[in-house]
């Protein structure tokens, strides 16, 4: 029989503490305490915080205006008609909100796959469009990739802050899984799982079917990106300061990289910058 939790705690220390004591292998896996806030309080401050027509225009930056409200959807603390029905009060056409609701329609929508389908999310829904099949990817995932070890500073930076926080922009997920599975050929499951491990809006339905997406499981094909791809959204903080700006994995046109990621396939479209969650047509 399942015992009683504490929930009453004198400050955020006692707390940490305590669930450090109740979950021990948790603890022993990873350390770090995200400074994410949880409750219905804190939820409904971040919903106030919301601007839809300017989450449209700059949520693929890095320092774009996203709602970071993942957190709170993932675990119930807000429901998509509670944000859905905030957000459209909150405009003067609902025109203003359409990219906004639109992401919350596609959660819905992974929900329902999910509902459908089961354990059948970490199954390939479809065959890779890469060109190589399944047994020429990894299965594991290698440990200069989850200790942000591998001399790329934008995808050891994003690793870090995976760890750190519980956390990653949209874009940086998007990057990271295209590094994984394409550059690296590591199954898309081996990354989903380790998201899953740290994030806190590790959503099993929105988080596979999005791997899948970018793997091209569950796409007509993979989703890739390059350095100008990276400098324009980040604002080149990360390759800046990296050591093999000039001569990284990400150098080169897309029609380049094209041609040195996937030599067995031939494709007849540019792939174009489409968002994590949505993973169907043109986003970015």
């Amino acid at each position: 029989m399942d015992r009683d939790m504490r929930r009453d705690f004198a400050n955020r220390d006692e707390l940490v503490a305590y669930l450090r004591e109740q979950f021990p292998e948790a603890a022993k896996r990873d350390n770090n305490i995200s400074e994410i806030r949880g409750g219905h309080q804190v939820a409904k401050k971040a919903l106030q915080k919301v601007k839809p027509k300017r989450y449209e225009k700059t949520r693929n930056f890095i320092k774009g205006d996203v709602t970071r409200l993942s957190p709170y959807l993932r675990h119930g603390v807000l429901s998509l008609r509670e944000a859905r029905n905030f957000v459209l009060g909150k405009v003067n056409s609902d025109d203003d909100a359409a990219k906004l609701i639109n992401e919350f329609g596609w959660r819905d929508y992974w929900q329902r796959l999910y509902f459908k389908l089961g354990n059948g999310i970490w199954e390939d829904r479809e065959e890779y469009k890469t060109g190589y099949s399944v047994a020429e990817y990894a299965p594991e995932l290698p440990e200069e990739i989850r200790e942000g070890n591998t001399e790329l500073n934008c995808i050891d930076s994003f690793s870090r802050q995976l760890r750190e926080t519980g956390y990653l922009h949209n874009h940086m997920r998007m990057w990271m899984a295209a590094y994984i599975v394409h550059w690296r050929r590591i199954r898309w499951q081996a990354g989903a799982k380790w998201f899953l491990e740290h994030l806190l809006d590790g959503d099993p339905a929105s988080n596979n079917m999005s791997w899948q997406w970018v793997a091209s499981t569950f796409s007509h094909k993979p989703y890739f990106f390059n350095r100008e791809n990276l400098e324009r959204y980040t604002e080149g903080v990360y390759c800046k300061e990296c050591s093999l700006k000039g001569k990284c994995d990400f150098e080169g046109s897309y029609e380049e990289l094209e041609e040195k990621l996937f030599p067995k396939k031939e494709f007849t479209r540019k792939p174009n910058s489409q968002s994590w969650q949505k993973g169907k047509k043109k986003r970015r």
